[in-house]
């Protein structure tokens, strides 16, 4: 079984600044390569892609987002450097392993 958190399910910040999104996770079969993604909701409703993790992959980065992965402890967090009006939106942050997914969603509003 596999289950994914965020520690924030709704986080508020200011034009320019930085957000980072705590998350855990949990995963039965951590032998296995398992991938741990974010999405954001589109104004039409559609998620697009932000970036993707792999367990056994160094930190990944995809110009204003990073990730910062502590695999011993289960936990990984997002960082989106300087934030815009546009990044306020519904995120997943999303598990997939053996494709068993497990989604969890937080809400992050910009201020001017």
């Amino acid at each position: 079984a596999q289950k994914v958190t965020q520690d924030q399910p709704y986080v508020t910040s200011q034009i320019g600044q930085s957000v980072i999104l705590n998350c855990r996770y949990e995963v039965s079969l951590s032998r296995y390569t398992h991938y741990l993604y974010w999405y954001k909701q589109l104004p039409s409703g559609e998620m697009t892609f932000l970036i993707r993790q792999e367990s056994s992959g160094p930190n990944a980065r995809n110009g204003r987002y990073s990730v910062n992965f502590q695999k011993a402890q289960n936990s990984i967090s997002l960082t989106i450097s300087a934030l815009q009006l546009e990044d306020s939106a519904k995120l997943e942050f999303r598990q997939l392993l053996e494709l068993e997914e497990s989604i969890q969603s937080c809400y992050l509003c910009i201020w001017c």
